[in-house]
């Protein structure tokens, strides 16, 4: 959620933090703000608008309207308080001199808020946020403290997640950075320095980045940046050089950052899959679970949120199949409260997309705490997930901007493939054949799907006939089901039409009452095993007026459409490869619904990219 930018150093800070901001508006927001330091007026100066970034951008000018090389910048996404100008971000203390932004919520705010008050401390806004500005204002002018010792001071009565960036008006050559349980990246430059809270908002000006870690903190000026833990003792960040290019996060033509990335997602699975696999194998990069250890295996465990968390889904059925090891699928949200049984003998593997959810951040630490190892999938190198997992996979999927993932949920599945497939071999559960046949088909899936996206207008076309129903019945079995997760959400969050998916042999235990004359049931019937149980379903939902969508694969078009109202196909494949092919139609649908009901597709209203916060 949310957004930060922040820069130090000779030239004009606005239009650069304006800039990183419009980078990060995939993110979500409902405000957004900067502060600077004007030298010609020695004074803080900051700038908020609720709306969009081009209503900030129209008050400044495009940035000429405020002077000053040092900045902050923030895209707010309302936690505390209800979107307006007052609450957006930067809050600034009473007296003006310290502005902050925060990624995150400050769990005992209002605690702090009732103490400031009692010490005469006047507060302008609703947020959390504004209570750490007059915290650290009141340690810094109040007690006369340096500002690092008042920041200092002011950290150790916050509790909660939090990345912040501050500014005071004594010290307009200098940036303070904080982080803990939300991410925030340093930027190197020649002459300047850079905080942000994703790397794409800095991308164009430095390529030199380093991570911060919780409980760190970072003073930036123009000559460089200095670390410290939370002993306030100095340390050494690593810089990573980021050698995507910033057109890899920009739309290229393409009317929405979603419908690219579905476009993209077969050069992404390339980029996944073909490296991994050699002479009928899977290798993956610096992996360091023995065998004994994977022949020692009691369980795998898989946790993760939103589509992560339907791709552990698909995974459980896959995995199962393949390792013949039990494979639990926890809600990071729910993993912690469960109670769960994890321990030596439990493989945890957590998949996150941005490698900061906030929920999936604490379950694994939960696991950790127990005993297990853990594996993770993500797609950001040097994420908190990647960096406090056992072990790591990476999805090399790319920036994804759009907040409803895409290529990140296709690139994730193939690990679990690729994953599944590398224990079989250990434990001995598939033949040498069954694995190298897997494979074979996981290198055509890239190909297979550049078929399916090389006609998106019959998908566009059943999306004009039903992007006006209220409601959509996904229904599938198997894997089918599992897909129909992810295709009810692709559906939902980014076109608001309220949509569910059912396991099909549920219908007849209440959810069939729900269907009805013109309700129209998206009927996923590509698993081969179960298509003849399918095809009952489809008549059963028919028989009580449904319109049905259904999806299945080239050889099982002809009879699919002896009931249903359309069909959509895939290419033959495995079928542990079904799913990887069969969420590209249901993208598409859910992206020409959103279309043609005028939302706004790659920011839908309430989500964010990234959930830092419970």
């Amino acid at each position: 959620m949310c957004g930060i930018v922040g820069y130090v150093g000779t030239e004009q800070a606005t239009p650069i933090l304006l800039e990183g901001l419009s980078r990060l508006e995939y993110r979500g927001y409902d405000s957004a703000g900067v502060a600077v330091y004007s030298r010609q007026q020695e004074a803080l100066r900051v700038y908020k608008a609720k709306g969009r970034l081009r209503v900030l951008s129209d008050m400044l000018q495009g940035g000429a309207a405020a002077d000053g090389t040092t900045g902050i910048g923030h895209t707010r996404w309302a936690t505390h308080g209800a979107p307006s100008d007052v609450n957006s971000h930067p809050q600034v203390s009473h007296s003006g001199k310290i502005a902050v932004v925060h990624n995150g919520i400050i769990e005992n705010y209002a605690e702090l808020k009732e103490f400031l008050l009692s010490e005469g401390v006047p507060f302008t806004s609703e947020t959390d946020t504004e209570v750490v500005a007059q915290l650290i204002a009141y340690f810094y002018e109040g007690e006369h403290l340096s500002l690092l010792e008042a920041v200092g001071r002011t950290l150790l009565r916050l509790e909660g997640a939090y990345a912040l960036g501050i500014l005071c008006a004594d010290a307009p050559d200098k940036l303070i950075a904080v982080r803990k349980d939300s991410p925030l990246i340093l930027g190197y430059g020649e002459g300047c320095s850079f905080l942000a809270s994703d790397v794409t908002a800095i991308l164009r000006y430095t390529r030199e980045v380093g991570y911060m870690d919780d409980g760190e903190v970072a003073v930036l000026t123009r000559d460089g940046i200095a670390c410290y833990n939370y002993l306030m003792q100095p340390i050494e960040k690593e810089i990573i050089h980021i050698d995507w290019e910033i057109d890899a996060a920009e739309k290229g033509g393409y009317e929405h950052f979603m419908f690219k990335e579905i476009m993209e997602q077969p050069e992404a699975l390339r980029r996944c899959i073909f490296p991994r696999v050699r002479d009928g194998a899977v290798y993956f990069e610096d992996f360091h679970l023995s065998d004994d250890y994977i022949c020692a295996l009691k369980k795998i465990c898989i946790i993760a949120c939103g589509s992560s968390y339907h791709v552990g889904v698909v995974g459980k059925y896959h995995l199962e199949r393949m390792t013949r090891i039990p494979v639990e699928v926890a809600l990071a949200s729910e993993f912690r409260y469960m109670d769960p049984i994890v321990d030596s003998s439990t493989l945890v593997v957590v998949i996150s997309q941005s490698g900061e959810t906030l929920d999936t951040m604490a379950a694994l630490r939960e696991a950790k705490r127990l005993g297990a190892h853990v594996l993770s999938i993500v797609n950001v190198v040097g994420s908190s997930i990647a960096r406090e997992s056992d072990q790591v996979l990476y999805t090399w999927a790319g920036p994804e901007i759009a907040v409803a993932t895409t290529k990140g949920y296709s690139t994730q599945l193939a690990v679990v493939n690729l994953l599944g497939v590398y224990f079989a071999r250990v434990l001995g559960t598939m033949t040498a054949q069954a694995c190298v046949d897997l494979l074979e088909e996981m290198l055509l899936l890239p190909g297979k799907m550049e078929q399916v996206l090389a006609h998106p207008e019959d998908i566009q076309y059943w999306a004009s006939q039903y992007f006006n129903h209220d409601s959509v019945f996904y229904i599938g079995r198997n894997v089918d089901y599992a897909l129909g997760l992810e295709a009810s959400l692709k559906l939902k969050e980014i076109s608001y039409v309220h949509s569910e998916a059912y396991a099909s042999g549920e219908l007849k235990h209440g959810t069939i009452s729900l269907v009805e004359d013109g309700t129209l049931v998206v009927a996923l019937g590509t698993y081969g095993r179960l298509f003849e149980k399918a095809m009952s379903n489809v008549v059963e939902v028919k028989a009580r007026g449904a319109d049905v969508l259904a999806l299945t694969t080239e050889s099982r078009a002809a009879e699919m459409a002896k009931t249903a109202t359309a069909v959509l196909t895939i290419p033959d494949t495995h079928e542990l490869v079904l799913p990887s092919l069969g969420v590209v139609p249901m993208q598409l649908f859910a992206y020409y619904v959103a279309l043609m009901r005028g939302c706004d597709i790659d920011k839908p209203r309430n989500l964010a990219k990234s959930v830092t916060v419970e």
